[in-house]
């Protein structure tokens, strides 16, 4: 049986680099030095060939090598280089710095993109291209950015369709890890995104069915919120990604079973709403009974009492207003 090899798991290696300013300076200087001796190895004091050659040789390949080794790094910017295929270290700090001029900077994502927008030959002749898109730098962002995943239709703990977006903000935390380990950490991300938004909204009902306690999509905002969280870092933890907040933007039940739902929800408010009401007048006329009887205003006997108990009920509970009957005789 043939043995699984484990993939390489790679940590970040922060670079500490040479001043890249003073190299610029100290190369522009030797540079225009090249320039001078170049003059003098030809002037009339007779042909110098060995300062000929390594005048010319510094200007033409040493000075412009040296160059493509200084990096200029800006805010919350990180560059990841390799040497000869090999990961060399990264570089986080801002500023200009001087590096191994062998060493190149390597980010996956950047050349997807900067492979999808180069023009093929039969685009370049045609004339309905107007625009290209502009190439993408190599350097990774360790700014605070947000994904916003296209809206989904998945089904709750009850079964019922509902259209579920997220909005998830996140940043590179390990930039070896995001370009290593992942092909793409971005496309990486948002497929893990759309994983953990069906596990979690399977957990969970739209809306309460019997039991008041229990969690719900649209009343449980923030616990599922934190799920939500949880399950997204430990699906992108590989790909050096931290997870700062996720958070529902938008929820609905899927079209085809709204109009049901909504008079599910217009019934039970009303349930609720009438509940209230009888709670309400229910108290009122006991506290009505409860006054006439302490300021001996009149003594009823219980055929009365349940006359006027069932004339305020009619009254308080009722969806118009009462029009009153007047009565010149007796019930009896």
């Amino acid at each position: 049986m043939k043995e699984i090899t484990k993939q390489p798991q790679y940590e970040e290696i922060i670079l500490k680099p040479m001043n890249g300013m003073l190299v610029l300076i100290v190369n522009i200087l030797l540079m225009l030095g090249s320039i001078g001796a170049f003059i003098y190895s030809l002037s009339f004091y007779g042909f110098q060939p060995v300062i000929f050659i390594l005048s010319l040789v510094y200007f033409c390949i040493l000075g412009p090598f040296i160059f493509a080794g200084i990096k200029v790094i800006k805010p919350n910017e990180g560059l990841v280089l390799t040497l000869f295929g090999k990961y060399y270290g990264t570089l986080k700090k801002e500023g200009i710095f001087f590096v191994n001029p062998f060493s190149v900077g390597f980010n996956p994502v950047a050349e997807a993109v900067n492979a999808a927008s180069h023009p093929t030959l039969s685009e370049q002749l045609s004339e309905t291209k107007k625009a290209t898109v502009p190439r993408m730098s190599k350097k990774i962002s360790l700014k605070t950015m947000t994904l916003n995943n296209d809206k989904q239709k998945i089904n709750d703990l009850l079964g019922n369709p509902i259209i579920i977006g997220i909005v998830v903000v996140w940043r590179v935390e390990n930039t070896a890890k995001a370009v290593f380990n992942v092909d793409n950490y971005r496309e990486f991300l948002s497929m893990q995104c759309d994983s953990a938004l069906r596990n979690i909204v399977r957990l969970y009902p739209y809306d309460m069915a019997s039991d008041a306690d229990e969690k719900t999509l649209r009343g449980s905002s923030l616990e599922v919120a934190a799920r939500l969280k949880e399950e997204i870092q430990a699906n992108v933890e590989n790909a050096g990604i931290e997870i700062m907040d996720a958070r529902i933007t938008h929820l609905a039940y899927a079209p085809e079973i709204a109009a049901a739902m909504l008079q599910r929800q217009q019934a039970s408010a009303i349930i609720d709403a009438r509940k209230m009401i009888v709670e309400g007048a229910v108290g009122m006329v006991e506290m009505a009974l409860a006054q006439l009887s302490e300021n001996n205003v009149v003594e009823l006997d219980e055929e009365r009492k349940a006359a006027m108990v069932s004339n305020l009920l009619v009254v308080l509970c009722g969806n118009k207003d009462a029009q009153p009957i007047v009565n010149s005789g007796s019930i009896y």
